[in-house]
């Protein structure tokens, strides 16, 4: 009797429905952007080093990161803080040893979190051995770069810059070498000479450059400033748009430095570099991101050629609530921008959210600290990837009023003390706060490498951790909950309730769950104003009568579980909200308990 009716609840187990195919690991991950000179210090320089991503790995763990991407760690002379590489294949003494990173490689593995590098192909340091060869035109090295003689001038003994083409640090995008005696093409910092992709030498540095991290242990790649790669071979003037500052970057229409279709070729190669290494070493999926501010039409060919045929990036990083919104936007903007992505997107991709980064003002700078439940929800429960910033998951806020003597960035630095507080990102990359000890627990230093933000001892992960419900509390409760097979394989479906109202359902249908054991759908509700306003949900989707609260933020009068009325739910000032159906028995679990009932009254 025992076996016959263990053989009637394998057989109703195996027999009331197919399950939701699995994706792959970076398909629905959360994804955590560590800035590592602001992480934590282990060695009590005022800088944050490798070893101090691995000594907080359990931190990720706990939340419930799936992977973290690092900002480069590479040799660099760091004056752009990395992104200047002198040694692609060397990690710079100021983070550790390539040991180190291996070391990280190999402890993130043992708890499931993937690592994933930048990868800065755009320029070098003018430190880096291809350069300093390429300057003195030496074979193979000459053409490595992106040189020109410049416009002879009559009377003057050095020709004048090529063209009217900018740095995005501002000033000319041409620099003179007074040993090549021409000049070369920096679109950033001045140490950072763009590399030339018309040399085929050139792309298989790089190739062997990825394959050598791979092989280290790199389960991906994000690709920094991408569409900077190609510029116009017959060096012409951009047309001019903003004609107050000639030296700034918005003065042309950079329609001959930015987005050239031949940069699509080489990301579709190193796409094809990655995957062959992976299935020659029996490894998982390796991803390919891309970062790229352009058009829309520019960013969704990094997923794919026009034609479907070439496969690039698994996902080009999508910047649209860090652009297009702001404070001020309304709950149709919100629709606006996050459907047009969605309905853009080359089908069967996977799409992204990203919030914000070392390069933009915090969530909380930007949005409104009283905003940052709301659009952490969003970012948690929107289709697809989610990218967090460190920091943003406790609602770390810029720190704007760094002096401009302890300011480092040469964005900010570069256009003088009296401008330099709203160009520097220096703000958003103030040292982690961990706690509201010495240097929030960052370093034992006297001096970090920058300022602590002074409003630490409100705003630290300790504080957050010990609250009966804080911002990082809510953060990996929304982490957990989007692991829920509506929120990894679930529809979509958007609208704004009220002005200022924006929600969204995530939503299986029947011919996703015919056994009917899966929660049917999970709607987002955020009120993005101070107003106390009540909405009908059954305009956004057929919602029961039987609804529920399954998330709230940390200042809701509603409790997790706590029963409401869909077609009138009132939400206060900035509130933020999850609600469902009530969660039921199943009929699979309900024929499997009553088996189960069944079989322990007859074994008594």
């Amino acid at each position: 009797m025992r076996i016959l009716l263990f053989s009637l609840v394998t057989l109703v187990l195996s027999s009331t429905g197919q399950e939701l195919p699995d994706k792959e690991w970076w398909e629905t991950a959360v994804f955590y952007q560590i800035y590592p000179r602001s992480f934590y210090d282990t060695n009590g320089d005022g800088v944050g080093d490798i070893k101090g991503v691995t000594a907080k790995l359990p931190y990720l763990k706990e939340t419930g990161i799936d992977a973290t991407w690092l900002s480069p760690v590479f040799k660099s002379p760091q004056r752009d803080f990395g992104y200047d590489v002198s040694d692609f294949l060397e990690v710079d003494e100021l983070f550790g040893t390539n040991e180190d990173l291996e070391e990280l490689f190999a402890e993130a593995k043992k708890l499931g979190i993937k690592i994933v590098l930048d990868f800065v192909p755009n320029h070098s340091s003018i430190e880096h051995w291809w350069f300093n060869q390429s300057e003195l035109g030496v074979e193979p090295y000459k053409d490595y770069y992106v040189w020109h003689p410049g416009k002879p001038v009559e009377g003057q003994e050095r020709p004048d810059v090529p063209n009217n083409w900018n740095s995005v640090f501002y000033g000319s995008a041409w620099e003179w070498s007074d040993i090549r005696k021409e000049y070369y093409l920096h679109q950033f910092e001045v140490g950072q000479p763009d590399l030339n992709y018309r040399n085929e030498r050139v792309i298989a540095e790089f190739d062997e450059i990825l394959r050598f991290w791979m092989g280290k242990g790199a389960s991906g790649f994000r690709v920094d400033a991408i569409n900077h790669m190609f510029e116009d071979d017959l060096f012409r003037n951009e047309p001019v748009v903003d004609p107050s500052d000639p030296l700034s970057y918005g003065y042309t229409n950079h329609m001959y430095t930015n987005s050239l279709l031949e940069t699509y070729d080489v990301i579709g190669h190193w796409r094809r570099v990655i995957d062959e290494f992976a299935e020659q070493n029996d490894r998982e999926t390796i991803i390919m991101m891309t970062e790229a501010y352009t058009s829309m039409d520019m960013i969704m060919r990094f997923y794919e050629s026009d034609d479907g045929t070439e496969q690039r990036a698994h996902f080009p990083f999508n910047f649209a609530m860090i652009t297009e919104l702001n404070a001020e936007s309304k709950a149709w903007d919100f629709k606006y921008v996050i459907d047009r992505f969605l309905e853009n997107m080359p089908r069967g991709k996977v799409t992204n959210w990203v919030l914000g980064n070392h390069d933009q003002p915090r969530v909380g700078s930007r949005y409104g600290s009283q905003r940052i439940d709301g659009m952490l929800l969003m970012l948690l429960t929107l289709p697809g990837v989610a990218v967090t910033y460190n920091g943003e998951e406790i609602g770390m806020l810029d720190y704007r009023d760094i002096s401009y003597e302890d300011s480092r960035d040469p964005q900010g630095c570069n256009v003088g003390p009296e401008e330099y507080k709203w160009k520097s990102r220096d703000p958003q990359r103030t040292p982690f706060q961990w706690d509201d000890s010495f240097n929030a627990g960052f370093s034992t230093a006297n001096k970090t490498w920058l300022p602590i933000n002074p409003y630490f001892r409100q705003i630290n992960l300790l504080k957050q951790q010990e609250a009966d419900y804080s911002t990082y509390q809510f953060y990996v409760d929304a982490v957990a909950l989007r692991k829920n097979r509506v929120f990894t394989h679930g529809h979509f479906k958007s609208r704004a309730l009220a002005e200022n109202v924006f929600a969204f359902v995530r939503y299986l249908k029947p011919q996703d769950d015919p056994s009917g054991m899966y929660d049917k759908y999970f709607i987002t509700v955020v009120n993005l104003d101070d107003q106390v306003t009540t909405v009908d949900l059954s305009y956004l989707y057929d919602v029961t009568n039987n609804t529920v609260i399954r998330l709230s933020g940390t200042d809701s009068r509603y409790n997790v579980g706590q029963s409401v009325i869909p077609l009138s739910l009132t939400l206060g000032p900035y509130e933020s909200l999850i609600v469902a159906e009530s969660a039921a028995v199943s009929l699979r679990a309900a024929v499997v308990l009553v088996v189960l009932a069944i079989m322990s009254y007859l074994v008594r």
